[in-house]
């Protein structure tokens, strides 16, 4: 009964188990964040693209197909 209560304290007392979960908590923090900002980027840059597209196409010098991103 003495070995089982000692274990009991011993896992009470453990602090690995925490420091798990809060490094697991802000590696998927970070993770959101990562790809939230990959998704940001993408959209602006898609925004660009598209916009150099538009310009592309009412401008005399050239054509775009906004479909490939292909100019001429």
């Amino acid at each position: 009964m003495k070995k089982l209560m000692t274990m009991a304290r011993q896992f009470r007392d453990e602090e690995n188990g925490a420091a798990m979960v809060e490094y697991s908590i802000l590696v998927g923090i970070i993770a959101a964040a990562a790809i939230l900002a990959i998704l940001a980027i993408g959209g602006w840059v898609t925004g660009r693209f598209t916009g150099l597209c538009t310009a592309l196409d009412n401008s005399p010098i050239g054509s775009c197909n906004g479909a490939t991103g292909v100019g001429s």
